[in-house]
């Protein structure tokens, strides 16, 4: 069943055109991957299909009674509530039933009338329909999921990081559910444990999905249908995005074939109508007609449109250096009473790549300031080996001069280039004249990660220190910057929670997740070694629980043997007592009826002795009872 169609959608800013004979639908159940360059229109497009931008023309269709939730890029909760009561106002039906309920069980308590009893009735098994039962567990376990334990859900929003907020958005949308669940790059602030998570959540999503991604990885592991956008259209591609990449690029080599073969078929046949002009007989018109009209009947078949615009990246490289690269040893940093990392050690060779991985907060971006000598550490000594020029890559940008233009910026940091050559590298990341002259303050963060990278690649270096280098960038330039990275001869020392970047690029991993761990080999080789450790942990805790259970039982066994046996002997001993009480009782009873039948204070004696001994009887043949019933229930047949 068809859930979402976009007709002829266009959108135009004056005579800028950004978008252009949209035309797509998808079914219930589908889950759609929108990529294209920055600036494209990816987020334009989700918003016009939310409803919240009008285009200049076109239609969007969405099924009757379908719900639409939006996640937009960056979208932070404002409030002043608790993150539990926020999340519980994203159920206002279940809130009203369950307030009307606790007045209704007040009232029947009061008065049990029958209309009270059949609403009180009604509304309960409302409640259960709705998950009322289950809508507040299910809060707790998404926020602790997204980085808010229990400890933390009653603080107030407006204290949280901006981060956080919009990890928070994300969590109260997906609670929502929405039949069509639109998200604009949803894996920002979410760090690995997280990611993974909500990749597996939203590929058994049960409802509609449409997102926006640069994250190849999480595109391939969650997309069932890729929409392109490209040169202001769009074109709809079956599968994930590694599906799409290929099916893409085959295309427009067979449309360049079509094309070229159709342009060779018109130069032969325009040939002729040349030959035939050249003879200049009657006759020969007849045939120029007809090859005339031979083309003007063609159906045209379009060359490839030009791709757009992605940067060049080639690294100035410095001589070669030393091979042992940076040497650490004790480095330890804390901020407050948060200790980050103590007592970290290792070599870093030449020609390393080095990822640096693990969730957020775990200090990776803190280890690489104190690597590229922004920061200092606590305690420890970092040694550069011979020869080594290190170049930075900062992800929080402020290396840049935010009130310089793009020219100047790049100009101060390179005095010794000529402003032809600048302005060449300029072009090379795709700024061209009217952008040089802007200040740095007004660019995108895609932009000033193109400028950064743009100075990077002027410093001749030999070891390259990056933080998050893929953050903000499309996935054109992501690709491109990969392969510029591995053409580089030098080391690489790189924090990042792009998959397809660490995939691509890592010869050795260093993971800050609870300790470091450093291990040499690619990411695919990392992971399936943590895999193969994990499931040897889980036999080692399965074989411990077992032997430990073993223990337990062996334990619980001898201590049911012992108290079998107890309760043997208890026996034993209260019928040995039983008969000789009933001995002295009898011979009491015989004292009674002879030598002390005229002694009364004899008399009193005995009575009152015998009285004791029915009294112990009665507590031994209670024990023994007790004793029974236990061997009964215990002991085996």
């Amino acid at each position: 069943m068809t859930i979402l169609s976009v007709s002829d959608i266009r959108l135009e800013y004056g005579t800028d055109i950004i978008l252009q004979k949209i035309n797509f639908s998808i079914n219930e159940g589908d889950r759609l991957g929108i990529v294209g360059v920055n600036g494209a229109g990816k987020s334009t497009l989700l918003r016009i299909i939310a409803g919240t931008t009008e285009p200049s023309g076109g239609n969007v269709f969405i099924a009757k009674g379908k719900s639409v939730g939006m996640l937009e890029q960056n979208a932070m909760l404002e409030s002043e509530k608790t993150l539990t009561a926020e999340m519980e106002s994203a159920f206002p039906e279940c809130k009203r039933i369950e307030t009307r309920l606790a007045k209704l069980q007040s009232e029947i308590e009061v008065n049990a009338s029958e209309r009270l009893i059949s609403e009180f009735t009604s509304l309960t098994e409302k409640f259960r329909e709705i998950g009322g039962y289950e809508y507040k567990s299910r809060i707790r376990s998404m926020l602790t999921r997204f980085g808010f334990p229990e400890s933390e859900q009653g603080k107030t929003i407006d204290t949280l990081s901006g981060g956080e907020r919009t990890r928070l958005a994300l969590v109260r949308l997906l609670l929502v559910e929405p039949d069509i669940l639109i998200l604009d790059e949803p894996t920002n602030h979410l760090d690995t444990d997280t990611l993974y998570w909500l990749e597996e959540h939203l590929r058994s999503y049960p409802k509609t999905l449409l997102l926006v991604s640069h994250d190849r990885y999480f595109l391939d592991r969650t997309a069932t249908k890729i929409l392109d956008i490209e040169n202001t259209k769009a074109e709809l591609y079956t599968g994930n995005y590694s599906a799409f990449a290929v099916q893409k690029t085959e295309a427009r080599k067979r449309q360049q074939k079509m094309y070229d073969l159709q342009q060779k078929e018109i130069a032969r046949i325009e040939g002729i109508i040349q030959t035939q002009i050249h003879f200049g007989q009657e006759h020969n018109y007849i045939t120029i007609a007809s090859k005339k009209k031979q083309i003007e009947h063609m159906e045209k078949i379009d060359a490839p449109e030009r791709a757009p615009g992605s940067i060049r990246l080639a690294f100035a490289e410095a001589a070669e250096s030393g091979n042992d690269v940076l040497e650490a040893d004790g480095l330890s940093k804390s901020f407050g009473q948060k200790n980050l990392f103590s007592d970290l050690s290792f070599m870093i060779k030449k020609r390393d790549h080095v990822i640096i991985m693990g969730p957020n907060g775990c200090g990776k971006s803190t280890l690489i300031k104190v690597l590229g000598g922004f920061i200092e550490a606590d305690s420890g000594v970092i040694e550069y080996g011979t020869g080594v020029i290190a170049g930075y890559y900062d992800q929080e940008q402020k290396t840049l001069d935010e009130n310089k233009t793009v020219l100047e910026e790049l100009c101060s940091a390179h005095e010794k280039l000529t402003i032809t050559q600048i302005r060449t590298a300029l072009a090379g990341f795709l700024f061209f004249a009217e952008d040089i002259e802007k200040k740095v303050s007004v660019l995108s963060g895609g932009e000033k990660a193109r400028l950064m990278l743009c100075k990077m690649i002027l410093s001749k270096v030999n070891l390259l220190i990056l933080d998050e280098p893929t953050n903000h960038l499309d996935i054109a330039s992501r690709e491109a910057l990969e392969n510029a990275l591995l053409a580089f001869g030098g080391t690489i020392i790189a924090v990042s929670h792009d998959r397809y970047f660490m995939k691509k690029l890592a010869t050795r991993i260093f993971d800050l997740s609870g300790g470091f761990y450093d291990y040499h080999g690619t990411f695919d080789e990392y992971l399936e070694f943590k895999e193969k450790r994990r499931m040897a942990a889980q036999t080692t805790v399965k074989a411990e629980k077992q032997e430990s259970e073993g223990k337990i039982k062996y334990a619980e066994a001898k201590k049911l043997t012992a108290e079998i046996r107890k309760a043997e002997k208890r026996i034993e001993r209260a019928e040995t007592e039983i008969e000789r009480l009933e001995e002295e009782k009898s011979v009491l009873e015989e004292e009674m009826n002879s030598s002390a039948a005229t002694d009364y204070v004899r008399l009193s004696e005995i009575s009152e002795r015998i009285s004791e001994i029915d009294a112990e009887i009665d507590e031994l043949f209670f024990e023994m009872e007790e004793a029974e019933a236990f061997l009964a229930e215990n002991k085996n047949p």
